[in-house]
């Protein structure tokens, strides 16, 4: 695991800007194409704003990046709760990203039936079916103050599938239906980032990383790297709490 702490929410996403943009920019010298998770909320709007525009936006070949989606709000893609939305307003409108490689989770079907339709496109770019030894080039990730992650929420059963790389469920704090990834295939990644800003993540925070394991509680303990890098990029205020 490896921890970077930085001043202010502002320095966070102007130092994983410049951090993500040297991996892509590496990792296209070995490969020809990059495939990246992008995340909801607020926390990565910056983010977003600071790798739609200069010197960002020309370093990095867009035309070779594959844009997935951790989980979706099964909400129309209109509604702005709409997690591709957001990064369709933020990043991808503002980028030469091709159409055919932006992969969002189309929420005009069933929450069922457009999970499996995700994991058939994962299949499909994998091409297996089976778990990849080695899955995203990176997956970004938040957490929300009470230790979730994607939409793997405490006490969920999602939280300890198995088998599928995509699930459904319906959260009844939210009264609304979810679609996610699961552990399965975002522990398989070479990159799994953690972007979490604000003292009202402090606590969370904490117990995910120097707390008794309890991914029921706190889920985002589940997300433990097979063979991939697991970063915290995290503001001071965030990281308030730590012992270390």
């Amino acid at each position: 695991m490896n921890r970077e702490v930085y001043k202010d929410a502002d320095e966070l996403s102007w130092q994983l800007a410049e951090w993500i943009t040297s991996l892509i920019e590496e990792t296209l010298t070995r490969k020809d194409q990059f495939s990246l998770v992008l995340s909801g909320g607020n926390t990565p709007k910056k983010l977003h704003q600071l790798l739609a525009s200069s010197p960002y936006r020309e370093r990095i070949n867009w035309k070779k990046i594959h844009i997935f989606f951790g989980d979706e709000r099964a909400v129309p893609l209109e509604d702005e709760r709409n997690n591709a939305r957001m990064a369709f307003d933020t990043l991808l409108d503002k980028v030469d990203v091709l159409p055919g490689q932006i992969h969002i989770m189309n929420t005009s079907l069933s929450p069922d039936a457009a999970a499996m339709e995700y994991e058939e496109i994962l299949n499909e770019y994998f091409g297996t079916d089976e778990l990849p030894a080695r899955s995203f080039d990176l997956v970004l990730l938040g957490m929300g103050d009470d230790g979730h992650t994607l939409s793997l929420f405490p006490r969920q059963p999602v939280i300890h599938e198995e088998k599928m790389w995509v699930s459904s469920l319906f959260l009844k704090a939210q009264d609304m239906y979810r679609i996610t990834l699961t552990k399965n295939i975002v522990n398989h990644a070479d990159h799994i980032v953690f972007m979490i800003s604000g003292k009202d993540k402090a606590h969370a925070l904490k117990e995910v990383i120097e707390g008794v394991r309890n991914p029921d509680l706190y889920p985002s303990q589940i997300i433990i790297p097979t063979q991939g890098e697991l970063h915290f990029f995290t503001d001071a205020a965030a990281s308030s709490a730590l012992d270390a």
